[in-house]
C-alpha cells in the first residue's frame, strides 16, 4: 500500500518531517512518502495562501502514479474537496481526521491552532463535519507557522500553556493540535496534561490505510464526481487528469 502525504506549502524541511512522522505510524507493508509543490507559498495562514496551496494539491495529485490514498497535511484541509474530485482513491484531510478522532475519544475537545487568524479555517471544518457542538472552543497561539521549527521548545511551552487554559476554562477532555508538523509534541503534551492530544497527520495516515484496506474509494456520484472537461487554458490547462 502506498499512502502519499501532500504538503500544500513549499517548505521542503516540513515535507521531509511529514514523511518521517507518517512512516513512523504506518503498518508493516505500507509505504508512506510526502510531496509538495515546487512553487507556491512557504506556509498557509490566509485565504489567499489557501487558494494557492489548493492548486499545488491538484498538481501533486495529477503527477502521482500508483498511489493508493492521499493525506492532506494542512490544518483547514486546503483543497480537500477539489482533491476528492480529481482522484478516485481516498483523500483524508488532517483536520477532518483529527476532529473525528477527538469525537471518538472525548465528549468535548478544544482546538489549539496558530496563528490566531487561522481560527476561521479550523472553524470552517468544524461546521462542514457537523462537529461544532462537540468542540468547546478553537484557541490559538500567536506564533507564525514558520517559527515552529526554529524554536520547538517555545512552541511546546506556548501550546502547553494554552492547553492548560482549555482544560480549566473550556472543560475540554481532549486537545486537537491545529497545525501540521506538531507530531513530536504529542508525547510530551499528553504526559503533561493527562488527556488525549491529537495530531491530525498521523491519525489521517491511519485512516487512509484503513479505507484502502477495506477497498473503499471516493464516491463519484454527485458531489465529488470528476469535473467536466471545459478546455482549461493557460497555467490551468491539464491541472487534473481529464481536464
Amino acid at each position: 500500500m502506498h499512502i502519499r502525504i501532500i504538503n500544500p506549502n513549499t517548505t521542503a524541511a516540513f515535507t521531509r518531517s511529514l514523511a518521517r512522522d507518517g512512516a513512523a505510524v504506518a503498518a508493516a507493508g505500507t509505504f508512506v512518502d510526502a510531496v509538495s509543490p515546487s512553487s507556491g507559498t512557504p506556509s498557509i495562514e490566509s485565504h489567499v495562501e489557501e487558494a494557492i496551496g489548493a492548486l499545488g494539491v491538484l498538481e501533486m495529485i495529477r503527477d502521482s502514479v500508483g498511489v493508493d490514498g492521499f493525506v492532506l497535511a494542512c490544518f483547514g484541509d486546503t483543497g480537500l474537496s477539489a482533491a476528492r474530485e480529481a482522484t478516485g482513491v481516498p483523500v483524508v484531510g488532517m483536520t477532518e481526521a483529527a476532529y473525528f478522532a477527538a469525537a471518538m475519544l472525548a465528549a468535548r475537545f478544544s482546538v489549539i491552532t496558530l496563528p490566531p487568524r487561522t481560527r476561521i479555517h479550523a472553524e470552517r471544518v468544524l461546521r462542514e463535519t457537523g462537529l461544532a457542538a462537540r468542540c468547546a472552543r478553537v484557541r490559538a497561539i500567536d506564533l507564525p507557522v514558520l517559527d515552529m521549527e526554529a524554536d520547538p521548545a517555545a512552541a511546546l511551552a506556548a501550546l502547553l500553556a494554552e492547553a492548560r487554559l482549555a482544560l480549566a476554562e473550556d472543560d475540554a477532555e481532549a486537545i486537537v493540535l491545529g497545525c501540521a508538523g506538531l507530531t513530536p509534541l504529542v508525547g510530551p503534551m499528553q504526559d503533561a496534561l493527562g488527556v488525549p492530544v491529537i495530531d491530525g497527520v498521523t491519525v489521517a495516515v491511519k485512516m487512509a490505510e484503513g479505507l484502502v484496506s477495506l477497498g473503499l474509494r471516493t464516491s463519484k456520484r454527485g458531489s465529488f464526481d470528476t469535473p467536466p472537461v471545459k478546455g482549461l487554458t493557460g497555467p490551468f490547462a491539464g491541472l487534473f487528469r481529464g481536464g
